[in-house]
């Protein structure tokens, strides 16, 4: 619940007061008239939505700008954030919530849904990986070295597993070895940072009666190493979310910037055209 909560609740009520009130203009013109993209309502919140996507495409330049206008690096990614969603409803309103016409009408609208949507995921994740990471992980790492480290913990394993009896070598290369081959990755950690820890752990308990004392602690070295080894894998994952998130929303936002100035140029030429 705390991952959800807006840290700025006043931005917030302000998008859904200010798209409220664009619908019911909408609504409120529809009911005079047939509303259309190409009049005076229409061109206003067509014209609308393009500054929003201008103003929101210089995010990442607002450190050149010093914050300006909104005078905070927080204030920037608020609007980053609360501005495209005003802008994609304001797309839809200046398209009267209507299909669009030819290829670029519909390669504009679902540019305006996937960027929108993407950027409210990205929210979410970087809100929620954080708080998984910083609640369920005890080992921390910097993303790019965590492939060195588990080569690390691979090569402490076959140290500690040589020299042991045959039944304990046996248990290190058929349940043990394989998975500190290299980093592991999945899906299942952005929803459980434990990814079933518990079950993948029991062949350690179930091993540890058949062994003499002092293979024991060989044991828990080993299971120690394995544990750090799932944290890794976890930490890896997530941050990889991340990285891939970038991927999925920068490319198409910028796309979608570029076409809609080109769209927003056409029009108002031919709109001033007699």
């Amino acid at each position: 619940m705390k991952v959800a909560r807006p840290k700025r609740p006043a931005w917030l009520f302000t998008t859904i007061a200010v798209a409220a009130a664009g619908i019911l203009f909408f609504v409120w013109s529809g009911s005079r008239r047939v509303w259309s993209p190409g009049d005076a309502a229409g061109m206003a919140f067509g014209i609308a939505a393009a500054l929003l996507v201008f103003v929101q495409a210089l995010y990442p330049f607002r450190r050149r700008f010093a914050a300006y206008p909104f005078g905070t690096a927080q204030r920037w990614l608020q609007f980053h954030i609360y501005g495209g969603a005003v802008g994609f409803v304001f797309v839809l309103v200046h398209e009267g919530f209507r299909a669009p016409a030819g290829f670029l009408g519909w390669a504009l609208l679902l540019l305006s849904a996937w960027s929108t949507a993407t950027g409210l995921a990205g929210v979410w994740l970087q809100k929620w990986i954080p708080a998984m990471i910083s609640s369920g992980l005890n080992v921390l790492a910097v993303f790019d070295r965590i492939p060195e480290l588990v080569e690390t913990l691979r090569s402490e394993s076959a140290t500690l597993a040589a020299g042991s009896s045959e039944m304990f070598e046996r248990f290190y290369s058929e349940e043990i070895e394989p998975a500190l081959a290299g980093v592991n990755t999945s899906w299942d950690y952005l929803l459980d940072v434990q990814g079933g820890r518990e079950r993948r752990l029991a062949p350690f308990n179930r091993m540890a009666p058949f062994l003499a004392e002092t293979e024991r602690e060989r044991l828990a070295g080993l299971r120690a190493i394995f544990n750090e080894k799932l944290e890794l894998d976890a930490q890896y994952s997530l941050l990889r979310i991340l990285r891939l998130w970038s991927a999925v929303h920068v490319p198409p936002a910028v796309l979608f910037v570029a076409l809609i100035l080109y769209h927003a140029g056409v029009s108002l030429y031919y709109w001033r055209a007699p």
